[in-house]
């Protein structure tokens, strides 16, 4: 969330720089709801200066012996509007409060102009694409050529965009998530933590998720009804909780309405869970396979750091998500995302993206940002600074990686001519030695 002060004094310019984030300010009516703000907030004031003022005439008065019969009609009729003044100013704050819940962050001045991924900007690349010397299938066709991926099975249970492993390839899924978690609390220095995957709305609101991506959740109501939610529904928040889209939401919210001592800093955090999304805005894209799924695995790197020292941890951080890239020996590229095509929480955001042999280009694995103050302001996150003033933090968050999509990246990219697969060197340990993954004789 931005600072209203911010808007109050530079409301010009900062319409402009939200304007290259293609975000249209409402500022005619942001103008209308200050200019009434004002004018209540004054006459609140004014009618609190002359209660009191009255108020004290009463013992006066009393002292005297005289009737104060008028005085105390008069400080009740003051009383009465003053109530009337202070829930119209209440109103119209919470109709600021909601167009500010809405609003994008702002740009980092070092992040490249453009409307959409065309404009963003590789930084670097790592790895050279294999060069393949037969017909080079996607992941859909090598896993289910190894009979242990099966998609059809997943929509009798659940629907479109589930999966269901089995065998060699689910303990494959597993020994990504165990060596992603050990490589970065062994080497990277995060605190693993256990986080719940049902989450409440105030946790939502605090990164950014609530009210603005609603249509994206899934709500869980009481009775067990999961749905999701309807954004034009005007009767409030009626879920109890939310499924977790990433566990960003409940790592960052572990400092809401904290204040952290300083020599806390930097807090580092690795999860893996589970993520729920709709994927409501995907509109028909990646339908088929593992690459855009309603439920998928993640481990989420989190940094909560001091003001000063968040643009050298997002280096950090995604350096820490490219180890894991290198260390399996896959290709990928770095992006600057540009304006136009960061998420809504983020000042600046780096992409990782793999390379993918069946579609001849390289996919996001990882997104890595630097929040700075925006998610702490939403959760009044802060911490004792070394004047011992309490100050926001800045919060960052990056994947380490998207699991689902390294196993993919690992199929496509370690695939073999007679259908098997080869198992990365940094993997077989985690697979009880096994080096490949081959496809079984037919009886």
């Amino acid at each position: 969330m931005l600072e209203i002060q911010q808007l109050r004094t530079d409301l010009e310019n900062i319409s402009k720089i939200l304007a290259k984030r293609g975000f249209t300010f409402p500022d005619a009516l942001f103008n209308s709801l200050e200019a009434e703000r004002k004018a209540i907030q004054t006459r609140t004031q004014e009618l609190q200066a002359k209660r009191n003022a009255v108020s004290k005439q009463i013992g006066h008065a009393k002292s005297r012996g005289e009737d104060v019969s008028a005085i105390l009609a008069e400080v009740a009729n003051l009383g009465n509007e003053l109530k009337q003044t202070e829930t119209q100013l209440e109103q119209i704050q919470g109709k600021l409060q909601q167009i500010l819940l809405e609003v994008p962050n702002l740009p980092h001045d070092s992040v490249p102009e453009g409307k959409s991924e065309a404009d963003n900007q590789e930084m670097r690349r790592w790895g050279t694409p294999r060069i393949f010397d037969f017909e080079i299938k996607d992941h859909i066709n090598i896993g289910e050529g190894l009979g242990l991926l099966d998609f059809e099975t997943a929509a009798k249970l659940s629907g479109t965009r589930f999966s269901l492993m089995k065998g060699e390839l689910a303990r494959l899924h597993r020994a990504l998530t165990q060596f992603m978690l050990d490589t970065h609390t062994q080497e990277n220095g995060y605190t693993e933590v256990y986080v719940p995957y049902l989450i409440n709305s105030e946790s939502m609101h605090g990164t950014g998720q609530l009210p603005k991506f609603e249509e994206d959740l899934f709500a869980v109501y009481a009775g067990g009804k999961t749905e999701v939610k309807n954004p034009e529904n005007d009767e409030g928040n009626l879920a109890d909780f939310y499924l977790i889209p990433t566990a960003e939401v409940p790592i960052t919210n572990m400092v809401r309405d904290e204040i952290v001592p300083l020599e806390q800093l930097p807090m580092k955090y690795v999860a893996h869970t589970p993520c729920f999304r709709s994927e409501a805005g995907s509109y028909g894209r990646d339908t088929r396979g593992l690459i855009r799924q309603h439920q998928f695995d993640k481990v989420e790197l989190v940094q909560i750091v001091h003001p000063l020292k968040s643009y050298a941890a997002l280096e950090q951080l995604a350096g820490h998500a490219e180890m894991i890239l290198q260390k399996l020996q896959l290709p990928y590229r770095v992006m600057a995302l540009c304006t136009g095509d960061m998420g809504f929480s983020a000042a600046k955001t780096y992409d990782i993206e793999v390379w993918l042999p069946a579609q001849n280009s390289y996919r996001e694995i990882s997104s890595c940002s630097n929040c700075e103050a925006f998610q702490a302001r939403r959760m009044q996150a802060r911490f004792r600074n070394e004047s011992g003033k309490p100050a926001l933090l800045h919060t960052l968050n990056g994947s380490g990686l998207a699991v689902g999509r390294t196993l993919v990246a690992i199929l496509e990219n370690y695939q073999n001519a007679d259908g098997s697969v080869s198992v990365p060197i940094a993997l077989q340990s985690y697979m009880g030695g096994l080096d490949q993954m081959v496809v079984p004789k037919r009886k």
